[in-house]
């Protein structure tokens, strides 16, 4: 017996199915993944962020992650960092984030809480 899960992506839904049997499977329907509780952390970056490619290392950063949410350049000079999933996996690539722009970061302001989830991906957006 096991449990698959099959991602909608157009609709943001995970459809559980139960299989019994190789070749006999039975539906339990779709599970809204946007409604879903998760460890949420808001961050704002500054220092030298803008202009050397930070977003583009955090996106690519969360690529080794299961982390979603978006990375931006805020009009004050500064870059905020949304990131969603499990704690553990946050945290980790948050310090992952920290160790790739050593150097480059003065100053992070973190805001943890739990929340709904509210992304599909991790993007970066403008």
């Amino acid at each position: 017996m096991c449990l698959i899960f099959v991602f909608n992506r157009r609709k943001n839904k995970v459809k559980l199915f139960f299989r019994k049997e190789i070749g006999q499977k039975v539906n339990l329907g779709y599970a809204d993944v946007m409604s879903t509780n998760c460890f949420r952390l808001n961050v704002k970056f500054t220092g030298r962020v803008q202009g050397v490619g930070f977003r583009w290392n955090v996106k690519d950063v969360s690529s080794g992650h299961s982390v979603t949410g978006y990375v931006k350049n805020l009009s004050d000079g500064s870059v905020e960092m949304l990131a969603e999933g499990e704690e553990n996996e946050v945290l980790s690539f948050f310090v992952g984030v920290e160790e790739r722009m050593l150097g480059y970061v003065t100053e992070c302001v973190q805001l943890p809480r739990v929340g709904i989830r509210q992304f599909s991906s991790f993007e970066i957006t403008s």
